[in-house]
């Protein structure tokens, strides 16, 4: 998924298809009460990093994973990394571009000291790989979503296990997808094109339907388009589901946040979302933008939202140069803010050479007792050869991770 800076190889030409907006649903259930705008309650305050170190044992388990010389058709490599904590006990991590096939080495064609990839690894557009017990131990048949149409791609962003209607006994996995097409400069990532659930049945993971939300194609300017599902909140009897525009990629400083909202159990019922339009909550409003001014304050495309007590803390990569390399937050009261900060800022560890550190995500399902674990992706900086370097060093393209402690600030 997009995010500041990324290079990465892209397959597939061709139009994209046009998406239904699915809006005719009736609400059949009762909304949740509360909770209808900005709001301070009595125990929201201010946060912000008080520590972090290196998650060496995370970082370790996919390089192993990754570097797996017995497997000939998995997982080497991807980004995008978002992870959901299944009913069995077992952690689903998602990814959007991702590298299969053999591993070889060290060293390298080029002498170098990395594990490598020969020129025919192959690039899929999403994969999904299953931990059991803290341990990785099987991709899932890899594209697991795929392609809507010629020109276009899938990559899967936040999930939610959830009843599969309203009440129903019966679990399903509701996985966040962002449709994108095949575009010209500066979209050498893709335009952003439409936002879906798909559903997958329980335990066995299987794609059982794919729906779409909001389709954004009607917005002429592709930098205003808005993808949902980057990062998901839990409060009320709702399911707070964040998004945010691709400004970056018509050279703004930096992108806006926006902010949807589903009743709990309801992701996949394309009627039953409201945006937040700037004022309220409606069915069907263009969203307004809750964060970020085009110059100091904003965030990355793919940005991350936890809640500790009463308070709501993003986590995103900084604005400028950077964002490159170093991760900060912001923190609010209410989903729709208003948000205050950047607040205290934390490098993100990075090999050498020329690259960058993007997507940073946390994993609720993976902390405890007041620890957040964070995930970063690595890639190469510059798009021109950057194949290569991502083939030549196998470490490059996969996640890193860090833990967290926040704490109250004056």
């Amino acid at each position: 998924m997009p995010e500041d800076i990324r290079a990465r190889q892209r397959m597939g030409v061709g139009a994209g298809v046009v998406l239904a907006l699915v809006l005719a649903a009736v609400l059949l259930t009762a909304l949740p009460e509360g909770d209808d705008g900005p709001q301070d309650g009595g125990d929201c305050i201010p946060h912000a990093v008080d520590s972090w170190s290196a998650d060496d044992r995370l970082t370790s388990e996919f390089a192993r994973y990754g570097d797996d010389a017995t497997r000939t058709d998995d997982w080497t490599g991807g980004d995008g990394t978002h992870s959901v904590r299944l009913p069995d006990g077992r952690v689903l991590w998602l990814f959007s571009d991702t590298y299969l096939g053999q591993v070889h080495g060290p060293p390298n064609p080029v002498g170098e000291s990395y594990a490598w990839r020969d020129g025919t690894a192959p690039l899929v557009r999403n994969s999904a790989v299953v931990m059991r017990e803290g341990r990785l131990e099987s991709t899932l048949p890899s594209p697991l979503f795929p392609d809507p149409a010629p020109g276009q791609w899938r990559w899967p962003v936040a999930a939610r296990v959830e009843p599969r209607s309203p009440g129903s006994s019966e679990q399903v996995l509701r996985v966040l997808l962002w449709v994108r097409t095949t575009g010209a400069a500066p979209w050498v990532y893709g335009v952003p094109t439409a936002t879906e659930v798909a559903t997958l049945s329980l335990p066995d993971l299987r794609v059982e339907s794919v729906v779409p939300v909001i389709d954004q194609q009607l917005v002429q300017d592709p930098s205003r388009r808005v993808l949902f599902g980057t990062t998901l909140v839990s409060r009320g009897g709702w399911t707070y589901v964040f998004g945010g525009d691709d400004g970056q990629a018509a050279s703004r400083p930096t992108s806006s946040a926006y902010a949807a909202r589903v009743p709990e159990g309801r992701l996949g019922e394309p009627a039953a979302w409201q945006y937040w339009n700037g004022s309220r909550w409606a069915a069907g409003a263009r969203p307004a933008a809750v964060l970020g001014d085009g110059r100091r304050t904003g965030v990355g495309s793919a940005f991350s939202v936890v809640r500790t007590g009463g308070t709501y803390v993003l986590f995103t990569m900084a604005a400028g140069t950077r964002g490159l390399t170093t991760v900060t937050s912001y923190w609010a009261c209410s989903p729709t803010g208003p948000w205050h900060g950047p607040m205290k800022d934390f490098g993100a560890a990075l090999p050498r050479g020329q690259v960058a550190a993007y997507n940073p995500q946390v994993h609720t399902e993976l902390g405890d007792g007041g620890r957040l674990v964070l995930s970063y992706d690595v890639n190469w900086l510059e798009p021109t050869g950057a194949a290569a370097q991502l083939n030549r060093n196998v470490s490059l393209y996969r996640p890193r991770f860090v833990t967290l402690r926040l704490a109250p600030t004056g």
